[in-house]
C-alpha cells in the first residue's frame, strides 16, 4: 500500500532500525554515571550528539536532545522569552507556523505577552521586508519555519534572520519538516526539529541554542541535557535519530531530485486530469518531495476515505476532515481554496510505478464523490434573474460551493447570488470559487438570520 503521508512522519530509515537494535544492547545505562556501562552509554550519547551538531550546523553544547519536536519548540520559545525579558514581552511569528509554535505563542500570550503574526502570501511565504517591518522595540524573538508542513513552500529564512540580527532579535527556526534534505541557511540562534519527520523513531527532538543567546530553561530544574530537557535520555532512540539523520542527509542530493521528479509530475498532471483543481504552494521553491492541491466541490473526509479504500495514505488541510470544521490555519492564510484538500509527501525508496498507479485512480475517485454529492452540471434556468439567495446555513463544505455553482447560470451576468452559510470553510471557499470561476467575488456582510452572507457577482 503506498503511503504518501512522510510529512506527518516517514517511514523508520533501515539505518534507524540497525541503531536502535545496537543501542538496545549497548546503551541501556545511565550516561551519567561513572562505572564501564555508564562509560559506554555516555560514548553513545556524545558520538549522536556530534552527528546531529554537525548535520545541523551548530557545535555539539549547543544541541540537546528533548522527548519530541514539539518540546524543543515548546522549551525554544519559553526559554529564549524568558531570557529576553528585559528586552520585551513581544513575539513574532509567521501565519503558517506548526501548531506547536502557535500554542507556545498562545500559552505566551496568557501570562502577558503580546503575539505578532505575519501574513503570508498565496504561495504561503513570508515576505522579508514585512517581517521586518515588525522587528521593532520590544520584541525578544522572531519564529520561522524553514519549510511550511502543509504545502512545502521555503521560507525565506537567511533574509529574515539577517534581519533580525539587525535588529538585535534572535530567531528560532523550526526545521522540522526541511532538516533531512539540507542544512538550514545560517544566521538563525534557535533550531527546533523531530526525528520521524526524516525516518527516525518518534519520541526524539532536538533543540540548539546558540552560545550567546540569553536563555532561561523554564520548569523544575535538571542536571541532564544542559537543563534544558528534563528527565531519563531515551539512549537507543537518540542514538537511532542521529544515524539515520546522517544517513538521509547523505542520500538527500540524489533522492530529492528524483521526488522532485515525481512531484513535479503530480503538480502538471492533476489539474490536466481533475478539473476544478488548485495546487497550492510555491511551484519553485519547495521542499522536494511533498505537493498539494485543492478539489472544487468534493468532501475531504469522503476524498481521503477512498484513496484509502484505493490503498493510498495521503492526508489533508481540509475542514472537512477536522472534527472543529475549522479550515487548517495554513490554507486560510494563504487565502486559497481548502475543501477537497490534499497533501502528497512521498517518502524516500517511492516508486514511479505507485505515482503513476495514484495518478490514474484521482480522477474515478473524484468524479465519484463529486458526483455523490449532487455537483453535476445544472443548465441555466431560461428566466434570469437580477440576484438570487442561497441558504446554506447548517450544511458544511463542500455543499455551500456547490449550491452556488448550481444556481450561477441563472442570475443575468451583473447580477448576484448571495450565499448565507455559517460554515467557516465558506470564508475561503467561496473567494476561491470566483477565482477559479472567473466570478466577481464582491464581499461579505451579515444577514438577517446573524449568519455571514457572502455576496457573488456574476461576470461571465
Amino acid at each position: 500500500m503506498p503511503y504518501f503521508d512522510a510529512a506527518s512522519a516517514a517511514p523508520l530509515h533501515p539505518v534507524a532500525r540497525q541503531a536502535l537494535l545496537a543501542a538496545l544492547d549497548e546503551g541501556w545505562a545511565d550516561p551519567a554515571r561513572l562505572y564501564r556501562e555508564g562509560r559506554r552509554a555516555r560514548l553513545l550519547l556524545d558520538a549522536a550528539r556530534e552527528a546531529a551538531a554537525e548535520a545541523v550546523g551548530c557545535r555539539p553544547d549547543e544541541l540537546v536532545f528533548t522527548p519530541s519536536g514539539t518540546r524543543a519548540v515548546h522549551s525554544g520559545v519559553s526559554g529564549a522569552l524568558a531570557g529576553r525579558r528585559r528586552a520585551g514581552g513581544r513575539l513574532v511569528v509567521s501565519a503558517v507556523e506548526h501548531s506547536s509554535v502557535l500554542h507556545a505563542g498562545e500559552a505566551h500570550a496568557a501570562a502577558g505577552g503580546t503575539v505578532t503574526e505575519v501574513p503570508v502570501g498565496r504561495t504561503g511565504a513570508v515576505d522579508p521586508e514585512v517581517f521586518a517591518a515588525e522587528l521593532g522595540e520590544g520584541t525578544a524573538l522572531a519564529c520561522l519555519q524553514t519549510a511550511n508542513h502543509e504545502v512545502g513552500t521555503e521560507q525565506p529564512v537567511a533574509e529574515v534572520a539577517e534581519a533580525c540580527r539587525a535588529a538585535g532579535v534572535p530567531l528560532l527556526v523550526d526545521a522540522a519538516q526541511s532538516l533531512g534534505w539540507g542544512p538550514v541557511p545560517a544566521g538563525w540562534s534557535l533550531l527546533a526539529a523531530s526525528a520521524h519527520k526524516w525516518g527516525g523513531p518518534a519520541g526524539v527532538g532536538l533543540l540548539a541554542v546558540r552560545k550567546g543567546v540569553r536563555f532561561a530553561p523554564q520548569g523544575p530544574s535538571d542536571e541532564r541535557e544542559s537543563g534544558r530537557a528534563p528527565g531519563f535520555e531515551n539512549l537507543p532512540a537518540i542514538v537511532a535519530a542521529a544515524a539515520s539523520l546522517r544517513a538521509v542527509r547523505a542520500e538527500a542530493v540524489a533522492e530529492g531530485a528524483r521526488l522532485r521528479g515525481l512531484v513535479d509530475r503530480i503538480r502538471a498532471r492533476v489539474p490536466e486530469l481533475v478539473p476544478d483543481v488548485e495546487v497550492v504552494g510555491d511551484p519553485v521553491r519547495r521542499l522536494p518531495h511533498l505537493v498539494t492541491f485543492s478539489c472544487l466541490y468534493v468532501d475531504g473526509e469522503t476524498l481521503l476515505s477512498e484513496l484509502d479504500r484505493e490503498e493510498f495514505s495521503v492526508s489533508s488541510g481540509s475542514s472537512c476532515t477536522s472534527s472543529t470544521l475549522t479550515p487548517s490555519h495554513v490554507l486560510r492564510a494563504m487565502g486559497v481554496l481548502s475543501e477537497g484538500n490534499v497533501r502528497v509527501s512521498l517518502p524516500a525508496g517511492t516508486r514511479e510505478a505507485d505515482v503513476d498507479r495514484f495518478l490514474a485512480v484521482l480522477p474515478g475517485v473524484v468524479a465519484s464523490v463529486r458526483e455523490r454529492l449532487g455537483a453535476a452540471p445544472v443548465a441555466a434556468e431560461p428566466a434570469l434573474a437580477e440576484e438570487l439567495v442561497v441558504d446554506a446555513l447548517g450544511k458544511r463544505c463542500p455543499i455551500p460551493v456547490i449550491e452556488l455553482a448550481k444556481v450561477i447560470g441563472s442570475v443575468r451576468v451583473g447580477g448576484t447570488v448571495t450565499v448565507l452559510s455559517d460554515d467557516a470553510a465558506a470564508r475561503l471557499d467561496i473567494p476561491a470559487w470566483c477565482e477559479m470561476r472567473g466570478q466577481e467575488y464582491v464581499g461579505e456582510g451579515p444577514s438577517p438570520q446573524g449568519a455571514p452572507a457572502y455576496v457573488v457577482r456574476r461576470t461571465a
